[in-house]
């Protein structure tokens, strides 16, 4: 049997929020799949940096490690619930069509939300906390 390991990013909400499913279903139906969110997993194990990582969904398959489209296709056809998209996505005028999409669209995008997500939280200011800090927000409340 195939082993896979899904590398995505948890703290993209729209690759989390995929990934969750592809895990329930490989949960369901025991498949050797792990998921490794690449915030915490050893990416150099894999071959790969945060920032390549961040760029493309990736599968490692039997050793070799896949991005993008031939990653999905991969993971599509080891779930069972997944295989009649594996099977039209496959096709040869879909698969080029579905990897222009992806390629240079939907990697890209997801890739600058992340960038943003990124920049946001270094620029993000501390939380104040504590009894001050909530004497503070209350007082700036009453004044305004």
């Amino acid at each position: 049997m195939d082993i896979l390991e899904v590398v995505y990013n948890g703290s993209c909400p729209v690759c989390s929020t995929e990934v969750a499913v592809y895990r329930k279903h490989a949960e369901a139906a025991t498949l050797p799949i792990t998921f490794s969110d690449l915030n915490v997993a050893d990416l150099a194990r894999v071959g790969l940096t945060p920032e390549s990582a961040a760029k493309r969904f990736h599968v490692l398959h039997n050793g070799e490690m896949l991005s993008g489209v031939p990653a999905f296709l991969v993971l599509w056809r080891t779930i069972p619930r997944y295989r009649w998209v594996a099977r039209i996505v496959g096709l040869p005028g879909i698969r080029h069509l579905a990897i222009l999409a992806y390629d240079h669209v939907a990697a890209p995008m997801l890739y600058g939300m992340h960038k943003r997500r990124v920049a946001k939280q270094c620029t993000a200011p501390a939380k104040r906390s504590g009894p001050s800090a909530q004497v503070k927000q209350t007082a700036e409340h009453e004044g305004a």
